[in-house]
């Protein structure tokens, strides 16, 4: 199964993603860091990803190569993480067949009724056994 993990900014909610899962699933998931930027890249890649690629036309070209896309709500929102999500790029991630598992998180201004705030490590627990169960 191949997985694409969407960031931006710093990078650190996908470098704390792709530990967990990469912790998970040593070497059953192949991991497809795409950030908005080439820091949050390096970082989901230091952090265990198989391959990286960054900015808009990478994000668009890659994102319906994978089973599941991975990141906050903000990568389905048009400039969201300060602008640097493109509208193109939020399109592309909500048109794309795969599986989305998005964690609610909101810095965006975009509440989700009926979603209790947790803090991320125990959001990200909940995405992995997401995972596991689309892995069968």
């Amino acid at each position: 199964m191949k997985i694409a993990i969407v960031d931006g900014q710093g990078g650190g909610i996908g470098k704390y993603i792709v530990e967990k899962i990469r912790k998970e699933f040593p070497e059953q998931l192949e991991i497809l860091a795409l950030g908005t930027n080439a820091l949050a890249t390096s970082l989901m890649l230091k952090a265990g990803a198989n391959e990286g690629a960054s900015g808009e036309n990478a994000i668009i070209f890659n994102i319906d190569k994978v089973d599941i896309i991975i990141g906050t709500v903000a990568i389905v929102a048009p400039n969201s993480m300060m602008g640097e999500l493109t509208p193109r790029m939020a399109e592309a991630i909500a048109e794309s067949r795969a599986d989305k598992l998005l964690i609610p998180l909101n810095k965006i201004g975009i509440d989700i009724i009926g979603v209790k705030e947790e803090p991320l490590p125990h959001l990200v627990e909940e995405l992995v056994k997401k995972i596991k169960i689309k892995e069968g």
